[in-house]
């Protein structure tokens, strides 16, 4: 389905979504008590309930943002000043409270947890810009990411996002005012895509984190078989034999990073992995896990400016490197055998690299 305009997202959507909550709010003891009723008849721990709750929390959740941004874009002249460094700042900052609560509700509702090792951002290279490059799989694993950038890490984040999520009201509506970039494919293709990655990822400053997703989707089995499929057809049979090899990641598509690392030659590179959530790729698999009960881990390997090849070719080869390395991990921690699953740090803290 096409995204209509701005202005209509901006006048139809987003107040339907406020008027959407009033009314979940107002009729909540009612879907209540049909989810209690509901629940007996249903495996899983008050299964309905639960999923009640979380559709409640994040419609509510996206309606109070919403106000909150419109309080903004008055106190900023109208709109006027919203690009003014102490009005980016205030949106940094309502997006941090805002994930924050969300994860405290989370924790709560489905029992998550969220551990994190490795060298992470806040003390890999401080004081320095970073290129986060993060595997994509799983629900929420962005929400993850952005929650621990700005909260744990006090990073600022720059993130190449897909044109769809601007459905999302509140999403569309903080994340246009900051410095991100939707992606939607020009006339010219994947050369455009490249072209704004590259304009994204210029002048980042000291507590900027650019992110991307190289994958370019969620991982899922025939994305992956169609990922393989791709590099055969442009005739790089070598990449699609490293894919082949890798089985719990898409093959990265480098033009987006190999254009950040153009733009931003003085930054360091993150790369992200994360399980716990990577098995529920449908709605289907969602109900089925809850209450989730989930332990995610999320490992940081940091690399410094100067570790960074400088060729495109080696610089694509480095990546895929990289990408079969997360792959290890990610199967390492699926059956218990990893060494960095076994004895995470506390978020925020730097862990061992046993590789």
């Amino acid at each position: 389905m096409p995204l209509p305009p701005w202005w209509v997202r901006r006048l139809l959507l987003a107040p339907a979504v406020v008027l959407l909550a009033v009314l979940m709010v107002t009729t909540v003891p009612v879907w209540a008590l049909l989810g209690l009723a509901v629940s007996p008849f249903v495996p899983g721990r008050l299964r309905p309930l639960r999923l009640l709750w979380i559709g409640c929390v994040y419609l509510v959740w996206d309606a109070a943002a919403l106000i909150a941004l419109f309080l903004l874009w008055l106190a900023s002249g109208f709109g006027l000043r919203k690009r003014a460094p102490v009005f980016q700042r205030a949106h940094y900052l309502l997006a941090g409270r805002f994930l924050r609560l969300l994860f405290w509700q989370a924790r709560w509702t489905l029992r998550l947890s969220i551990d994190v090792v490795g060298t992470d951002p806040d003390t890999a290279l401080p004081g320095w810009p970073e290129l986060v490059v993060c595997r994509h799989a799983g629900p929420g694993d962005s929400f993850i990411l952005i929650h621990a950038l700005v909260n744990w890490f006090n990073r600022e984040p720059r993130i190449v996002l897909k044109e769809s999520l601007q459905w999302d009201p509140a999403i569309d509506v903080l994340l246009n005012r900051l410095p991100n970039r939707f992606i939607a494919p020009g006339p010219d293709g994947r050369e455009s895509v490249v072209r704004q990655i590259g304009h994204l990822a210029t002048d980042l400053d000291e507590d900027d984190a650019f992110v991307i997703f190289p994958e370019g989707g969620n991982f899922t089995p025939g994305r992956r078989l169609r990922a393989i499929a791709r590099l055969r057809a442009l005739g790089l049979e070598r990449m699609a034999l490293r894919a082949e090899r890798m089985r719990h990641v898409l093959a990265p598509q480098p033009g987006g990073l190999l254009a950040a690392l153009d733009a931003a030659p003085d930054a360091g590179v993150i790369f992200v992995a994360h399980t716990g959530l990577d098995r529920m790729l449908t709605v289907t698999d969602v109900w089925r896990e809850l209450p989730m009960d989930k332990r995610i881990v999320m490992r940081f390997w940091s690399v410094p400016p100067e570790e960074v090849p400088t060729g495109r070719q080696e610089r694509i080869d480095w990546l895929f490197d990289w990408w079969a390395r997360i792959d290890r991990w990610i199967a390492a921690n699926r059956v218990g055998g990893a060494a960095d699953a076994a004895a995470p740090t506390a978020p925020g803290r730097t862990g061992t690299d046993p590789a």
